[in-house]
């Protein structure tokens, strides 16, 4: 089953960020706490999402976090999936399939175009289930990102 995720979700979505950041390799990179994903979620102005997929118990074993883009060239919103996430216990089972397919249900429904999100190079059989999907590579863009001291560094570029 997929449903929103409820507050109550927030400390069972935080360990499986911190599974899906080992799996990636980069679980010290990890420096979101309950809190900033409980505001993020559920604050004054939720600008994420996130859907969890449950087992025949209702334990979750997946999530899905996701927030709205926007194409220039086609005039409307797209989502952006950050994270797709299935316990490997539970792989299998259809429930990343079904966040998908939640989160392409939402597109349709809303008018919205895209639904576009990365993957790492490494991650074959992330890759084959997402082309399974009909989902292609965009291979002429490349993701550039600032973050921490070079972040910092940009604003002070043009201060004198």
């Amino acid at each position: 089953m997929i449903r929103p995720a409820t507050p109550a979700d927030v400390p069972v979505i935080h360990a499986l960020i911190r599974e899906l950041a080992d799996y990636e390799k980069a679980l010290h990179e990890v420096r979101a706490t309950e809190d900033q994903l409980h505001e993020a979620f559920f604050g004054d102005r939720p600008a994420v999402y996130a859907h969890v997929a449950t087992d025949s118990e209702d334990t979750v074993v997946g999530y899905a976090i996701w927030f709205l883009s926007f194409s220039t060239w086609r005039g409307v919103h797209g989502i952006y999936l950050e994270d797709l996430y299935v316990r490997p216990t539970a792989r299998g089972g259809g429930h990343g399939k079904a966040l998908l397919t939640e989160l392409a249900r939402i597109c349709v429904e809303r008018g919205y175009q895209r639904l576009e999100w990365s993957v790492l190079n490494w991650n074959t059989p992330a890759i084959s289930f997402y082309e399974s999907l009909g989902a292609r590579p965009q291979d002429e863009w490349t993701v550039y990102r600032l973050t921490d001291e070079e972040l910092v560094k940009v604003t002070r570029m043009h201060e004198h």
